[in-house]
C-alpha cells in the first residue's frame, strides 16, 4: 500500500448524490473540479444504498474516486439518538477513509456529519497530514443555538471543539460571517480562505419551466426549496404570510417544495390558519434548474442565532434564476450580501419582536 502513488487529496463529507444533501452535491462538484485541475482525489462519503467504489477518469492527468460507505438514515427522535448515529457514522467515515489518508498529501472534511472534527483532528496525531476544514455548518452551536442555551455537556463539548480548531491549518469558509465567527475564537485570518459555494446547476435562462400549480393561476408564485430545518425562521413568515391573507391584497401563493421538520410545521400552521399553499417534495438535482425558473420570486429564512453558523446554500441557486428573492433575516447574514450584490432583488425583513 505505501508503495503506491501518493493522493493529493482525501475529500470527506456526509450525504453523497443522489441522496439529497446540499454539503454532498457540492463536495462532489469540488472533488471534480480538482480532478480537472490534474489532482488525484479520493472522496468519501455515505450512502443509503450498498457500499461501492466508482472512478472517474476525464481527459486529463486528474483522477477521481468516489467511495460510498452505506450508512443508515439520521434518528432526530431524542439529542442521545443524534448523538450515537454522529458516534457510528463518524467512525464509519474515518474507518473507510483511513487506508487512503495515510497515502494523501492532505486532508479536507465538511461539517458534516457533525462533530467529525473530534475524529480527524485525533487521527491528525497518528497520521500526520495537514488538515483542511471546509466549515459548512458549526457544531455544537447549532445546537446552543437550536435550544436557546447550552447544557454543561454541550460547554464542554464546545470547549473541545475550540481546541481542535484552533490545531486545524486550514479553513475554507462560505462567507464573511462565518469568518467572523472563526475570528472571534481567536483563529489567524491567514488560515482562513473564503470559498462560496457556487449555484449547484447551471441555469442559462433557457430552460423551459416546469408547470404551474393549476389551482393558483394568476397568483405571485414565491418558492421555498430545499430543506427547511431548524436554522430557519419559521414565525415571521408564517405571521407576515397571515397578514397578508387577511389584512393585504392576498396575491402571494407559497410553493413549499421542500423537506425538514419545519417544512412540515410551516405546511400544518398555514392550513391550520386555512391559508392557501402548493407542497411538492424536492426534485431531482438535474431538474432544478427548470424548478428554479418557475416561480415568481424566492424565499430564504434564517433565524438570527444562526447567523454566521450556517449558510443556506440555496442562495446561490435562487440569484443564479434571476427572480427576485425574499429573505427573511438579518442584514449581518452573508444571505443579504449575495443577495444585494447578485441578480435577484432582495428584501430583508427582520423578526418581529412580541
Amino acid at each position: 500500500m505505501l508503495d503506491q502513488p501518493p493522493i493529493d487529496t482525501v475529500y470527506l463529507c456526509d450525504w453523497l448524490p443522489p441522496n439529497f444533501g446540499a454539503v454532498g452535491q457540492y463536495s462532489l462538484l469540488f472533488a471534480r473540479d480538482l480532478m480537472v485541475q490534474g489532482q488525484k482525489v479520493i472522496l468519501v462519503g455515505l450512502t443509503s444504498t450498498d457500499t461501492r467504489i466508482e472512478r472517474e477518469c476525464p481527459e486529463s492527468n486528474g483522477e477521481l474516486t468516489i467511495v460510498r460507505l452505506a450508512a443508515r438514515p439520521q434518528n432526530r427522535s431524542s439529542n442521545l439518538q443524534r448523538m450515537l448515529w454522529a458516534i457510528r457514522t463518524n467512525s464509519l467515515l474515518l474507518r473507510g477513509a483511513w487506508t487512503h489518508i495515510r497515502r494523501a498529501r492532505r486532508v479536507l472534511f465538511t461539517g458534516s456529519p457533525p462533530f467529525f472534527l473530534h475524529w480527524i483532528m485525533l487521527a491528525r496525531l497518528i497520521h500526520g497530514r495537514p488538515v483542511t476544514y471546509r466549515i459548512t455548518d458549526f457544531h455544537p452551536e447549532c445546537a446552543i443555538a437550536e435550544r436557546g442555551s447550552a447544557t454543561l455537556l454541550l460547554r464542554a463539548i464546545l470547549a473541545l471543539t475550540y481546541f481542535w480548531r484552533r490545531r486545524v491549518d486550514q479553513f475554507e469558509v462560505l462567507g464573511h460571517d462565518q469568518a467572523h465567527r472563526l475570528h472571534e475564537i481567536g483563529i489567524n485570518p491567514e488560515r482562513i480562505l473564503l470559498k462560496p459555494d457556487p449555484s449547484p446547476v447551471v441555469i442559462r435562462q433557457n430552460e423551459t419551466p416546469m408547470p404551474r400549480p393549476e389551482d393558483f393561476n394568476g397568483r405571485v408564485l414565491l418558492l421555498y426549496s430545499g430543506n427547511w430545518g431548524v436554522a430557519h425562521d419559521v414565525e415571521t413568515f408564517v405571521d407576515g404570510y397571515t397578514c397578508h391573507y387577511r389584512h393585504g391584497l392576498g396575491r402571494v401563493v407559497l410553493w413549499l417544495n421542500a423537506i425538514g421538520n419545519n417544512a412540515d410545521r410551516v405546511e400544518f400552521l398555514l392550513r391550520e390558519r386555512g391559508l392557501p399553499l402548493h407542497r411538492t417534495q424536492p426534485v431531482p438535482i438535474e431538474s432544478l434548474p427548470r424548478l428554479l425558473v418557475t416561480p415568481d420570486a424566492h424565499l430564504i429564512t434564517l433565524s438570527d442565532a444562526f447567523v454566521g453558523y450556517v449558510l443556506p446554500s440555496k442562495v446561490h441557486g435562487c440569484v443564479a434564476s434571476g427572480k427576485p428573492t425574499l429573505f427573511i433575516g438579518s442584514h449581518k447574514s452573508d444571505v443579504h450580501r449575495i443577495c444585494t450584490e447578485g441578480l435577484g432583488a432582495l428584501f430583508a425583513c427582520r423578526r418581529r419582536r412580541r
